[in-house]
């Protein structure tokens, strides 16, 4: 059971050997300050990055021995970016692929998932192509996207076309070229499920698993939603868990999940305010530390998460099944953390760092 306190991590030795110092992808103030990176980790063990910058989507690359480059890919009118809010992208063949959620009015009025392509290494895009098929209907701009072995691109979202905020998917089989009928994944029986906590999505061979809060008779709770068939049913959504958390508000925080080596889906999610991890649909869980907005990757080298200490606070990092975390950074916003599937593949933590007025995309690469 992977169980700690602060006072007792200061007294062990560091548990990661770090690559080199935290490098910085970009950095700008104001309106031009860079917000919310995200990635994925190819087979070379090469990360393909996307953040925002106002209305501009960026793309670079990044690696052990290669220095990220960030250029605007493509821009997205009025796109929703911040607290979660923000493109997301995926390896998928020979295409990477960004969706980001924007529209002609924005701030909620209107908004939807926008997909891009590349073909060519993200020297050019094509797009966009629209994923919901009712207008607007992702306005609260909360989505997840990724890509499973074979290829196909899942893309879920929390969607208000019946007024009520639903969880939503849909996927692609030609790379992001063209979408299917969006599908509703999950309605809560109170209405609305949580209105402002992104959802998050990861797939296993034919098994797709979608992570999101619920509003559920005051409570706001992890659910976990799952398919065996590719997505053709989905079956009841399942609380995670051991106690529920009261709550008449959103905390504004969806966690992660992430499929270990073995099959099996390990989730990372805040309750009150600390962090926990679960493994599979079991009401259980282990409690990692006090803090907010955790983000889980696995790998044959281990499970890894991130979390903040507080908004502006410490990004810490674990590896479950070590009594062991560590500081990553200070005065942080939304950390991510992304593998590759090989077990050299190093391991990536990006996050927004604030610096006065400025703001800054960080990478530390970890071994």
């Amino acid at each position: 059971m992977f169980k700690t306190t602060l006072a007792a991590l200061l007294m062990l030795l560091p548990a990661f050997a770090f690559g080199s110092e935290p490098f910085t992808i970009i950095s700008g103030s104001g309106e031009r300050s860079p917000k919310q990176p995200q990635a994925c980790v190819d087979s070379r063990g090469v990360a393909h990055v996307t953040f925002g910058v106002g209305d501009d989507v960026y793309y670079c690359r990044a690696g052990v021995d290669e220095k990220p480059s960030p250029l605007v890919a493509f821009q997205v009118p009025n796109m929703s970016l911040g607290m979660r809010r923000g493109p997301r992208i995926a390896h998928a063949g020979d295409a990477i692929v960004i969706t980001a959620i924007g529209g002609p009015q924005g701030k909620g009025a209107d908004g939807d998932i926008l997909a891009y392509r590349s073909m060519d290494g993200g020297k050019s895009w094509l797009g966009p192509v629209k994923v919901n098929d009712i207008e607007a209907s992702a306005r609260e701009g909360l989505h997840a996207m990724t890509a499973s072995d074979d290829g196909t691109l899942w893309c879920v979202w929390l969607d208000l076309r019946a007024k009520r905020t639903q969880l939503f998917a849909s996927k692609s089989i030609d790379q992001g070229a063209s979408w299917s009928k969006n599908q509703l994944v999950y309605q809560s029986p109170d209405g609305s499920i949580c209105e402002c906590c992104h959802p998050s999505v990861a797939t296993e061979g034919d098994s797709v698993h979608i992570l999101f809060r619920n509003s559920l008779k005051g409570n706001r709770d992890m659910y976990l939603v799952s398919s065996n068939n590719n997505g053709e049913t989905f079956g009841l959504g399942e609380r995670l868990g051991i106690q529920h958390w009261s709550l008449n508000a959103c905390p504004m925080d969806g966690g992660m999940l992430a499929i270990a080596p073995n099959g099996e889906v390990v989730t990372a999610w805040r309750r009150g305010n600390t962090v926990f991890t679960s493994i599979g649909k079991a009401k259980s869980d282990t409690m990692l530390e006090n803090g907010e907005q955790p983000w889980i990757a696995s790998n044959p080298s281990g499970t890894y998460v991130v979390w903040l200490t507080k908004r502006d606070g410490q990004v810490r990092l674990a590896k479950l099944g070590t009594p062991n975390s560590t500081t990553i950074a200070e005065n942080a916003r939304d950390p991510i953390v992304a593998v590759g599937d090989g077990n050299e593949s190093p391991v990536f933590v990006f996050w927004e760092q604030r610096a006065g007025d400025r703001v800054s995309i960080e990478c530390q690469l970890v071994h």
